[in-house]
């Protein structure tokens, strides 16, 4: 009804109780009551109807804070999600969850009545929509806590088991009601008297205990806790995650102003108590976040009022204002706390979610048998006999919710993975889910195929407004520069030109040229560019020989730098007589503390002693060494990760292997080898490797390892001009045997 045909319908009834009142001063007192009754539903439609849309509008403050808080990468990715929980989860609730939540009874425990609901009474569709805001509100919590590294699909499943199963039922046990006379509870939890006036625990504390499930399956973000210590991850935009709190704060008002169902004497009190606790939640969060941070914490300042407001949310109707300070206080503290103690038991939760929601919640339920006036509430019953009650229903929702989400998505988890991969997280789940492209993407994009194409006539686009547009700009100046000066761009060449020479040079003087004499080993090396990332050497004693190949990530001038120092740590390690393993382990050490970020070494090191003919052998992280004795081979495979991963704690992270030479021989070689191409295109791989081992086999091991090499040369370079041909990757082999 609009507010026009609601002055009309007033309008008339006015006319007719002036009418009336001369000949029949009863009728029109009775027309009097039914016009007051008319505008009161009206109202108290209107008022549910408000609340419903300041709900809805919360929705968009999830959607700022969670994609505020997760990185720009996947910022993309959460909003997009906070879109699609809303949509699943009403659709679902109108289908099923409504009828489990509000039907007809069934021991208590869940409803039966009211699928794909439907009904011409005002009244009731107000209930249906603002029940739907809420539903949606439950499953967006979920978003933000395991933002960053699920699956978009995944959450879709997420949200239509949350908000069609899980929700429902835990509202049925506090909410259920008999629609003729609403005082009447028909949950089990309703009817034992369990009180949460507007769902710090129905709404928030489920969204809560799912989100904590999901996280204990799907794990921590990749680096958020490594080698004992917390990595704090930047958000995208704290403003607007700031203005998604205000935006929740706001919406709140709606939200336990809506679950009084009614536009009566009760709200102002409601609303005066929303945002109390919200300012003494932020007060006491944010000097928490001071006394933990030693400076204003923006994720403490953030959480804070939402906490408060999550914890007077089951009380708003029930206690003095005072209270409620003292409420949303502690919510704060309980919120600021829990923060800090999922960062030390190392469980990532993005937005603080479970602190907020589940933590703050808990207390919030709590606080009603404290702090809220029993009489009010129409319960005869003393304090301590509520809090038992209050109690009973914490652990009951908190068990059934925690264990099914854990049952449910752990079985879904063993068919079908949550988590996206390592290499989709490290991209970003913007790209990686949504082929959704930002602009810090495009400018690398522009900046990758400059490197891989030479054309320098390429430009980034420009953008004035964001800080990556503002880098492009001044990037595609310089580029500018660059190609109106000749001079310039010889000047560049030229000095590029001999650091490269001078690069070849010291890597030249790096490899091995000595001969070994009473030691049968061999090694050769092809670069696949001017500098290689493989290499190998040999360090002689009188009694025994250290050997050793490695692979550097990459190629180019940051690989032969690598290359050179792994080659400096083998020589000091080897020289004093450290075993394979040990060398290994402080190799290690040292690349990790020195090595640019994602550049790694697979290695082999191996010891040949001359006086027991045996061999000690270590591989960290490269591809199988091969021992070839009577024609049949033995693959010695890596135990560990590669080097300048993570720090090893101890030797015990690599594994040596012993075994006698004898008349075998032990093959070392990078996948410049196992990767190279046979005559009809396809990867050798390690039996291909042995097939060409044997195919090869000479009396002579320095002439076996080169018509290897003159075969691959041969059959896998690649053409770059009419007279020169280049390996697809570096090639290095080693060998030592009689």
């Amino acid at each position: 009804m609009t507010v026009a045909e609601l002055q009309a319908l007033v309008f008339k009834l006015q006319s007719k109780i002036d009418q009336l009142e001369l000949t029949n001063k009863g009728a029109a007192k009775s027309l009097e009551f039914r016009l007051e009754a008319v505008l009161q539903a009206n109202l108290d439609t209107f008022w549910l109807l408000i609340c419903a849309i300041l709900v809805f509008l919360m929705q968009g403050g999830f959607m700022c804070l969670e994609s505020g808080l997760s990185r720009g990468k996947n910022s993309i990715n959460v909003a997009l999600k906070n879109v699609t929980d809303f949509g699943i989860s009403v659709a679902t609730f109108w289908a099923f969850g409504f009828a489990i939540m509000y039907g007809t009874s069934v021991s208590g425990l869940f409803g039966s009545k009211f699928f794909f609901f439907t009904t011409k009474v005002g009244g009731y569709q107000s209930f249906f929509v603002f029940q739907a805001m809420f539903v949606a509100t439950a499953a967006t919590i979920v978003s933000g806590a395991v933002a960053e590294r699920l699956k978009f699909f995944s959450y879709v499943i997420i949200t239509f088991v949350t908000s069609g199963l899980i929700y429902p039922i835990i509202g049925h046990w506090v909410w259920s009601l008999n629609f003729s006379n609403p005082d009447i509870k028909t949950g089990w939890l309703g009817k034992l008297g369990f009180i949460d006036f507007a769902g710090s625990s129905v709404v928030h504390s489920v969204g809560g205990w799912v989100a904590l499930a999901i996280i204990l399956i799907i794990g921590n973000r990749t680096g958020r806790f490594r080698d004992g210590r917390k990595k704090s991850f930047q958000g995208s935009n704290t403003p607007l995650a700031a203005l998604g709190a205000l935006i929740l704060w706001f919406g709140w008002f709606g939200f336990n102003g809506g679950a009084n169902g009614a536009m009566d004497l009760r709200i102002p009190l409601i609303l005066i108590n929303t945002f109390l606790a919200g300012s003494a939640g932020l007060i006491l969060s944010s000097i928490m976040g001071v006394y933990v941070m030693k400076k204003p914490e923006p994720m403490f300042m953030i959480t804070g009022p939402i906490a408060g407001l999550v914890s007077i949310t089951a009380s708003c109707a029930y206690v003095a204002p005072a209270e409620a300070i003292i409420i949303g206080a502690i919510g704060g503290f309980v919120s600021g706390s829990a923060i800090v103690l999922l960062d030390k038991i190392k469980i990532d939760d993005v937005v603080g979610a479970v602190p907020v929601h589940l933590f703050a919640g808990t207390w919030g339920t709590i606080s009603v048998a404290i702090f809220g006036d029993l009489e009010a509430m129409g319960i005869d019953k003393t304090p301590t006999e509520q809090l038992y009650i209050q109690l009973i229903g914490i652990v009951s929702i908190g068990a059934f919710c925690f264990i099914a989400a854990f049952l449910i998505f752990f079985t879904i988890n063993s068919f079908y993975k949550l988590r996206v991969s390592k290499i989709e997280e490290d991209l970003g789940l913007n790209i990686s889910e949504h082929n959704a492209s930002t602009d810090t993407h495009e400018l690398l994009k522009v900046l990758e195929k400059q490197q891989s194409t030479d054309d320098f006539t390429l430009r980034a686009p420009q953008d004035p407004f964001t800080d990556t547009g503002i880098i492009a700009t001044q990037y595609n100046n310089v580029m500018d520069r660059l190609e109106q000066s000749e001079k310039q761009k010889n000047i560049w060449k030229s000095r590029v030109s001999r650091e490269i020479k001078l690069a070849i040079d010291v890597q030249k003087q790096l490899m091995p040229k000595r001969s070994i004499k009473n030691f049968p080993v061999e090694g050769l090396n092809i670069a696949a560019t001017e500098i290689s990332g493989d290499f190998y050497d040999f360090y002689p004693h009188n009694d025994c020989i250290y050997f050793t190949l490695c692979d550097v990530s990459g190629k180019g001038v940051n690989a032969g730098m690598v290359m050179a120092r792994a080659i400096t740590l083998f020589k000091i390690f080897s020289k004093n007589k450290y075993k394979p393993n040990e060398i290994h382990f402080e190799m290690n050490n040292e690349l990790y503390e020195t090595n640019p970020r994602g550049v790694y070494v697979t290695s082999v090191v191996g010891c040949y002693m001359l006086k027991n003919d045996t061999i000690e052998l270590s591989n960290a992280g490269h591809i199988p060494a091969l021992f070839k004795e009577n024609n049949k081979f033995t693959e010695y495979s890596s135990s560990s990760l590669p080097l300048g991963v993570k720090r090893a704690a101890s030797i015990d992270n690599y594994k040596i292997d012993k075994f006698k030479l004898g008349q075998g021989r032990l093959y070392s070689f990078t996948d410049g080898f196992s990767e190279c191409r046979d005559e009809l295109g396809n990867e050798l791989g390690i039996e291909g490797v042995k097939k060409l081992i044997n195919e090869f086999s000479n009396s002579s091991l320095k002439k076996e390892i080169n018509q290897i090499a003159k075969h691959i040369e041969t059959n896998s370079a690649k053409k770059v001009s009419s007279v020169e041909k280049i390996l697809e990757d570096d090639l290095t082999i080693i060998g030592i045997g009689k």
